[in-house]
């Protein structure tokens, strides 16, 4: 049902060269150095658009997996650790064992410290109709858990957000169909090169031009939509705010009653830790 590769912590290439121009750029005093750290800045700035362009890439006519019923497979790559996992889904529109859910949670652990945390169910669910509506290979992330930094976590904390990128289709394409989904957090950042879906209890979409390692440029889009896509879920029988992933019944429903204040805003986003690392392109 599923494998799970070798592990593999490492620093970035675009990370390595970036460091690299500071080095030679230390010294102020010598106009040579800032020649070079800038040739070195840009460089590594090449070198991550270069990286990109790879990560969205699609070798051959490479399809989604189908699993024993002819049903479409999930396949999680995790750029940073270089697991990867295939797993089945128990319908069209996901539904993963409480195993696989499991091992999934391992693949998409915090790089940097090892750190792992439940992935919510649904989250799964929406990354498999991502991954099945662009008939993708496999889903490459960028970054899922992080650990929190502070007592009010983000969706990364919570296992209920990543960050992906779908090869052979454009980030603009996978923002759009996820906006549609209704009860989702999508943010779409054009510079880094991947796209952001969480679930939430009410849908929030925005737009990040921020770089890979920057703070923050996040600009609320399309509010309208936002109600809409919620509107046409609860049509179809689906309710938001799914339930935590937290140790007791009485901390569930505080969380939830903290949530439910916050849940339309992007205070649900990335606050509570660093932009999310940077991988090189999948081998």
């Amino acid at each position: 049902m599923h494998a799970v590769v070798r592990k593999s912590l490492f620093f970035t290439a675009f990370f390595g060269l970036f460091a690299s121009s500071v080095a030679f750029g230390a010294s102020p005093s010598k106009p040579a150095g800032k020649v070079v750290a800038k040739k070195s800045a840009a460089k590594a700035t090449a070198g991550y658009v270069k990286a990109v362009k790879n990560w969205h890439a699609v070798e051959g006519d490479e399809k989604q997996p189908v699993d024993g019923q002819g049903r479409p497979e999930l396949v999680i790559y995790s750029l940073n650790t270089r697991n990867k996992i295939a797993l089945r889904a128990a319908s069209d529109r996901g539904g993963f064992s409480t195993r696989d859910l499991d091992t999934l949670s391992y693949v998409l652990r915090e790089p940097s410290s090892g750190n792992q945390h439940p992935i919510d169910p649904a989250l799964a669910d929406l990354v498999y109709r991502i991954q099945t509506h662009f008939d993708a290979p496999e889903i490459r992330v960028v970054s899922c858990y992080r650990t929190p930094r502070r007592a009010h976590s983000s969706n990364h904390g919570r296992g209920r957000a990543i960050d992906i990128i779908v090869p052979g289709a454009t980030d603009d394409a996978v923002a759009k169909f996820a906006r549609e989904q209704g009860f989702v957090g999508v943010g779409l950042y054009p510079t880094s090169g991947f796209v952001h879906v969480d679930v939430r209890s009410r849908s929030y979409f925005w737009i990040d031009s921020s770089g890979p390692g920057r703070r923050n440029r996040e600009r609320g889009v399309l509010g309208d939509l936002a109600k809409k896509s919620d509107a046409a879920a609860i049509a179809r029988g689906e309710h938001g705010a799914p339930a935590l992933l937290l140790g007791s019944v009485d901390a569930m429903l505080k969380s939830s009653d903290a949530s439910a204040a916050s849940s339309a805003t992007s205070d649900e986003e990335d606050e509570d830790s660093d932009p999310p690392p940077v991988a090189p392109a999948p081998e």
